[in-house]
């Protein structure tokens, strides 16, 4: 057994807690350049918003890409898994709320 797949065996609820670790420090880690890098089109989004879109990211990710997971194919699922439902959707609009129109630069 490979370092990856004994870290994705500790589980809770069916999901890997490795992957949401994962998932959170790379974008805690990412975020000052994402920041950046949006701020040069105009958008202002603080570090702690790039947290709370982690998982709304994700799952889009992973639908653009193809790569449905549990957790994506628990968030698609039209007959249940409301609460997970609920969770992401209350993460994109936390997300979504301090992003401001980032002030012009000056020469």
């Amino acid at each position: 057994m490979d370092a990856i797949n004994y870290l994705r065996q500790f589980r809770v609820t069916g999901y890997a807690v490795f992957d949401f670790a994962a998932a959170f420090l790379g974008i805690f880690l990412l975020s000052p350049v994402l920041s950046k890098l949006f701020r040069k089109t105009g958008l202002e989004i603080p570090r702690i918003n790039w947290l709370y879109l982690t998982l709304p990211i994700g799952i889009a990710t992973h639908l653009v890409i193809g790569k449905v997971t549990p957790f994506t194919k628990n968030f698609i699922d039209i007959r249940g898994h409301y609460f997970l439902k609920l969770i992401v959707v209350g993460l994109t609009l936390l997300g979504l709320r301090n992003i401001r129109r980032a002030p012009p630069r000056r020469p």
